[in-house]
């Protein structure tokens, strides 16, 4: 995940003191955030703002389901969310957004293979939404709502596909976040005063609006359709299928043709002006920013320029599109092949956008497969910042690791080890700084070639897949023959700082 939710994502300033993709939790140290090193950032980002154009439309395809069939299981973290009888593997959502009346209306229809025989199966979604007429395989089926479950009475067997299709309508709310933390307290549709739309939704919260399988095991493909108000436009992943413009508004198609995580998926409803920037090997980046937006706009063409230097150390980019769009949150999220912003000076310096990117690698083209280990996606991504800010003349590494291993013992003490934290604080900066710290130690004693030719090596047998820890485990200690078990243990479950060094390791530099 990346989160920035500055006031909604992992990133904020001083006065937020959390960033997602670059957290600060409260309660570190002041040396953790650097505002005064995102200046220096922002003073040297002098590149013109990206001119207005036209966005590129490009032909749907039909999904390859087969790419997105996967071992859906109860997330031991947050056991209530998701049904592991449910392999979704397609979502495909038809949704108008009324301004004015806050009312959404959606047609979605699923199609998801059983993973075992079953009575009944159920996916999430929220109350405040009514449901309509509901099909399966294109037969009446009855329902019944418990809260967010939303469970449809037909039997189902296993390893059988199905489509579900349903009618819905309602005013979304934001769901309850489960943290403490004083930057966000709330996931999934979030209406700004204007009635403009933005959604960020980890550890869960797409449920608030459409049905779906919530939980991070299950990786599914999307084709989303948005109308939208004019002169408004509807942004989501993947890339854009359809933009069409009349006197109700403009309809906006887009399709993902590779699995994501339900909290990777984004839908942002605005007045959005277009631009875009093309990285050195050709992917071309596109920039959806509130119409009138200059001032940040230099920055994130800083993007493009950054998954140049990501693709130096993780490899290709592993989408076929990227986008970043801005929204009016004050944080950030990862939220695949579309990151969202928030607009603020901090989440949109070049850092926190490096941070984002980087989870394109490390969270979307591999994902976890439970909440228990967040830590998989945040601390290489935090380690890879770190290197970026030093390689940027943004702030030493050396300061980086000495407040992070300052802070380790505090953040432990408060929210638990990174791969076994409290429930109730979720995004805490324990699953950011002490992973980041342990890979650190990998990398000083491999030197940076081995290192990152590991990590290479792990995205690409990984690829569009949910992992568990002991999959990366299992990983490093084949590729470098080193006994790593206690090491790992020790980072993640310690209750203690470890010592620095690898047993077993000769430091090396790379």
């Amino acid at each position: 995940m990346t989160r920035h939710r500055g006031a909604r994502g992992l990133a904020l300033v001083a006065s937020v003191a959390v960033l997602a993709a670059c957290s600060t939790e409260a309660g570190t140290p002041d040396d953790l955030v650097t505002p005064a090193a995102t200046q220096a950032v922002d003073q040297s980002d002098g590149d013109a703002p990206a001119p207005a154009s036209a966005p590129t439309v490009t032909d749907a395809v039909e999904p390859d389901l087969d790419l997105a069939v996967s071992e859906p299981r109860e997330d031991s973290v947050y056991p209530a969310v998701g049904d592991p009888r449910v392999d979704a593997l397609h979502y495909d959502l038809d949704l108008s957004w009324d301004a004015v009346a806050r009312r959404l209306t959606g047609h979605a229809v699923v199609t998801f293979r059983a993973t075992r025989r079953a009575p009944r199966f159920q996916l999430d979604l929220s109350p405040a939404l009514t449901v309509g007429r509901v099909t399966l395989d294109d037969e009446p089926v009855r329902f019944a709502r418990r809260g967010k479950d939303f469970v449809v009475q037909a039997p189902v067997s296993a390893d059988q596909r199905y489509e579900l299709a349903l009618d819905y309508v309602g005013t979304p709310r934001p769901a309850p976040a489960p943290t403490t933390r004083s930057d966000f307290s709330t996931t999934g549709f979030t209406v700004t005063d204007t009635g403009e739309v933005w959604t960020m939704q980890e550890p869960y919260g797409a449920y608030t609006w459409y049905p779906v399988n919530d939980q991070p095991s299950d990786k599914a493909l999307y084709d989303i359709t948005v109308h939208a108000p004019a002169p408004w436009t509807g942004i989501s992943n993947g890339a854009l299928t359809q933009l069409s413009t009349d006197e109700d508004g403009t309809t906006t198609s887009w399709q993902l043709t590779e699995p994501a995580a339900s909290y990777l998926v984004t839908l942002a409803i605005g007045d959005y002006a277009h631009g875009s920037s093309t990285t050195d090997d050709g992917l071309r980046v596109d920039y959806w920013t509130p119409r009138g937006m200059v001032q940040r706009l230099g920055r994130l063409r800083t993007a493009s320029a950054s998954v140049d230097w990501i693709e130096d150390k993780l490899g290709p980019y592993p989408f076929d599109t990227l986008g970043l769009v801005v929204t009016d949150s004050q944080s950030a999220m990862e939220t695949q092949t579309m990151v969202t912003l928030g607009n603020s000076d901090y989440v949109l310096s070049p850092p926190v956008i490096a941070h984002e990117l980087v989870h394109q690698w490390f969270g979307d083209q591999v994902s976890p497969a439970d909440w228990r280990d967040v830590w998989l996606n945040e601390g290489m991504t935090m380690l890879m910042q770190w290197l970026y800010e030093d390689e940027h003349d943004v702030r030493p590494l050396r300061t980086a690791l000495q407040g992070a291993r300052f802070a380790d013992r505090g953040l432990r003490a408060e929210y638990g080890p990174p791969g076994d934290y409290d429930p109730a604080q979720f995004g805490g900066s324990n699953v950011y700084y002490t992973p980041a710290l342990m890979w650190n130690e990998l990398r000083v004693a491999l030197g940076d070639d081995e290192f990152f030719r590991i990590a290479r090596a792990w995205l690409a047998a990984h690829d569009n897949t949910s992992v568990t820890r002991e999959q990366l485990y299992d990983h490093w200690e084949s590729e470098t023959g080193l006994e790593l078990s206690a090491f790992f243990d020790a980072w993640i479950m310690g209750r203690t700082t470890p010592k620095p060094g690898v047993p077993g390791a000769e430091p090396r530099r790379g």
